[in-house]
């Protein structure tokens, strides 16, 4: 049984106009990440009271130079990226760095 092709435009597929809203498939889990913070040491306090109330964050290590490891389960990839840019412009936050990213199954 012969399978018909359709002629895919390279431009359109390198551009993202090949794709649509209906061929989307979001995975059924979620995401999870990790996010080294580096922050000013004498602000780490109110740095890490400023992630936690952010949704699905969780401060798990910190280092009195004013690094954190932060963990942030979210519901997709978009949300990821908020929180990672949320994490970034918030006061006294030298740098926000994805370090490891996974989607549950």
């Amino acid at each position: 049984m012969a399978q018909s092709h359709t002629a895919i435009d390279r431009r359109a597929l390198i551009t993202g106009r090949l794709l649509n809203a209906e061929r989307i498939v979001a995975p059924p889990g979620g995401e999870i990440a990790s996010i080294l913070v580096q922050a000013r040491p004498d602000r780490l306090r109110e740095v890490e009271a400023a992630i936690t109330t952010l949704s699905g964050c969780e401060i798990h290590g910190r280092d009195a130079r004013g690094k954190l490891v932060v963990v942030v389960d979210a519901p997709d990839a978009g949300s990821l990226g908020t929180t990672l840019n949320d994490i970034a412009l918030l006061p006294d936050v030298y740098s926000a760095s994805l370090v490891f990213h996974a989607i549950e199954a």
